[in-house]
């Protein structure tokens, strides 16, 4: 259940129904809050043809021995990506006493550990996918297939949700076309995705039905600019554009 107990209390003519907040959800509410206070983001939108993608998921699935999904290419292309540009996973640190920039420094840790969200009874969390970068195409899906399972049978361990570098959030599966992520308090970068849609595009003097799917990105201003996060975005969508990138 989402929330605690619900209860009514009656007042004059009409009825409200109050909600608890849940553990969970004042941590996270705590923890988004100010991360929304305390970090100036800016956000790119861009699509990703993933019809070649979606067609080789299956064949790759019955390859590796293990179930291929979306995000298991989505956490793949994600962490080569920040491997090519380390930037994103950046941490604004503070040498001194005083909270200005005057003295503060960005800090890029030496791993790259994919937090991806997952709905699960006690509501979201957020397990991390470690070294990301390191792992194969079929690593990263077992990973990810071990960590969901645990996560909705309430088994993460405190391993399993620490040392998150970058984050991605995937509400394609809910029927969402396009939204924003607000970036966790341990990163400075998520990549927020869509549903894949059917799109009609020009193809050599004709037009073709492609698939397409929506990625959103929220940067830290004081991390990385513009350009620097266009071309990360840029190379995500090209190694899901071309499947034979991340096998």
């Amino acid at each position: 259940m989402r929330g605690g107990p619900l209860f009514e209390v009656r007042l004059e003519s009409s009825l409200k129904t109050f909600v608890p907040l849940t553990r969970i959800q004042k941590l996270i509410g705590k923890r988004m809050l100010t991360s929304k206070r305390t970090k100036p983001c800016f956000y790119l939108e861009r699509k990703a043809d993933v019809t070649d993608l979606l067609a080789a998921r299956h064949a790759l699935s019955k390859l590796h021995g293990v179930k291929i999904t979306s995000n298991s290419f989505l956490i793949h292309a994600l962490a080569l990506a920040a491997r090519q540009y380390p930037l994103v996973l950046g941490r604004l640190r503070n040498d001194g006493a005083d909270a200005s920039l005057d003295s503060a420094v960005i800090d890029i840790p030496d791993e790259i550990n994919v937090g991806f969200a997952v709905n699960s009874p006690q509501g979201l969390v957020v397990p991390v996918v470690k070294n990301a970068d390191r792992k194969t195409l079929a690593q990263i899906a077992d990973a990810e297939r071990t960590l969901t399972q645990d996560a909705r049978s309430n088994r993460l361990t405190l391993e399993e949700i620490e040392g998150e570098t970058i984050a991605m959030s995937n509400l394609g599966a809910y029927d969402i076309d396009t939204f924003v992520g607000i970036v966790p308090p341990a990163a400075s970068t998520i990549l927020a995705v869509g549903k894949v849609l059917h799109c009609i595009v020009p193809a050599n003097g004709h037009y073709e039905v492609r698939k397409q799917m929506s990625l959103s990105l929220a940067v830290d201003h004081r991390i990385a600019d513009g350009l620097y996060a266009a071309k990360f975005l840029n190379y995500i969508a090209d190694h899901l554009n071309d499947p034979e990138r991340l096998k």
